[in-house]
């Protein structure tokens, strides 16, 4: 028997971030301490009034029974699945879920890593693959770097399509205080960036930094008595089809084909509606194959699609306005952030590179080797 939808039934009331870029002499559990203060300053709840923990972390067992330890809580529900960098637009699901059941009240979803200052380089993962191990792959851009050789490959992409995704994102996070890289970027200087695996340069690939974020959520019927609009949750879908690379169906085709339309089709929401995009660039080749594989292009069309600059502040289509995790942050795990920017461009709170009169935001996370994909489709009362 088909459920009834979610759609609506819970909202973000508060949203904040901490050590963004680099927090020497934070740890991680910091630096979600600090998110988690920001956040409940947003929407003036205190720390007592959470009663559901949702967290992940990159080197954590137990993330959301630590979480609460070290906030001081004692929460009804905890859950901490990691599906990689996507896993809190999940997390998002499944607080909606306990919200609309009355498991809780107050629901917390927070990450947080000191990756940069902590390990003083990029950490990759230490686990053996059978059928990848012997050609010494370096995780994670190896198998990016695969699909966007196929890419290239099969459709024609070009890696000046590639580094226009980079060089769009910066001209966002020069407008963005809290981003981590602001300052020129051309396409030659991506181009002739140093090569980490071939097609991709350093570049190509996500910032290592430091960082937290955290957004509190609470039921609809609650969510008009905080000080700042509500931001809703329409939709939101996730699909799974393998975790190591080497079993990908295809390296061209993500879940996101899958996940995407999911999404909307709970939001009731089409393309020509949202007035914002974010997706996860951990590297530059997926938001290439995520706006094809959400429908914003034909398979194939995505390095075409980018390269007359309307990615770019000013060329049309608002893609990851905070700088993404190219140029703004990206601490081992980006996620969060996509709904953080989603939430302060609905409210309007983002000062220079401010959207005009933003409705309906998409968020599109991804998580391992192109392994989880989620989209979450947010918006104003308003869109309900």
């Amino acid at each position: 028997m088909a459920g009834r939808s979610l759609r609506g039934s819970a909202a973000i009331v508060g949203a904040g971030q901490a050590g963004i870029g680099s927090a020497a002499g934070r740890s991680a559990f910091d630096l979600v301490g600090d998110a988690t203060h920001a956040a409940l300053a947003d929407c003036g709840l205190k720390l007592s009034d959470i009663d559901g923990v949702f967290s992940a972390t990159m080197v954590n067992a137990m993330p959301a029974v630590n979480v609460a330890e070290y906030l001081g809580l004692r929460p009804k529900v905890t859950e901490g699945t990691n599906t990689g960098g996507g896993s809190f637009l999940a997390h998002m699901q499944w607080a909606a879920l306990a919200l609309d059941v009355g498991l809780c009240e107050v629901a917390l979803i927070t990450y947080g890593s000191n990756q940069k200052t902590g390990a003083g380089k990029f950490v990759s993962s230490s686990e053996v693959v059978p059928f990848e191990a012997p050609y010494k792959p370096r995780y994670a851009v190896t198998p990016y770097a695969l699909a966007a050789a196929r890419h290239m490959h099969e459709f024609g992409t070009t890696r000046e399509h590639l580094a226009e995704v980079a060089v769009a994102a910066r001209t966002w996070a020069n407008l963005n205080p809290e981003a981590t890289a602001r300052g020129p970027l051309s396409i030659e200087d991506v181009l002739s960036a140093r090569m980490v695996s071939d097609p991709l340069t350093l570049r190509d690939c996500c910032l290592v930094t430091d960082g937290a974020g955290a957004v509190i959520m609470t039921r609809a019927d609650r969510a008009k008595d905080f000080p700042k609009a509500p931001v809703y949750m329409l939709g939101v879908a996730a699909e799974n089809w393998h975790r190591w690379v080497s079993s990908m169906p295809d390296l061209t085709v993500s879940s996101a084909s899958r996940s995407g339309p999911r999404a909307m089709e709970m939001a009731g929401v089409g393309h020509d509606d949202l007035d914002l995009v974010m997706l996860y660039d951990a590297f530059t080749i997926t938001p290439i194959m995520f706006l094809e594989d959400l429908g914003f292009c034909p398979k194939g069309e995505g390095g075409r699609f980018v390269a007359d600059g309307k990615l770019r502040h000013g060329g049309g289509f608002p893609l990851n306005t905070n700088g993404g995790g190219l140029s703004c942050v990206h601490p081992g795990m980006y996620g969060l952030f996509l709904l953080i920017e989603a939430v302060r461009q609905l409210r309007g709170e983002c000062g220079a590179r401010q959207l005009p009169d933003p409705k309906v935001a998409l968020c599109h996370g991804n998580g391992g080797h192109w392994s989880s994909q989620v989209t979450a489709i947010l918006g104003l009362e308003e869109t309900l």
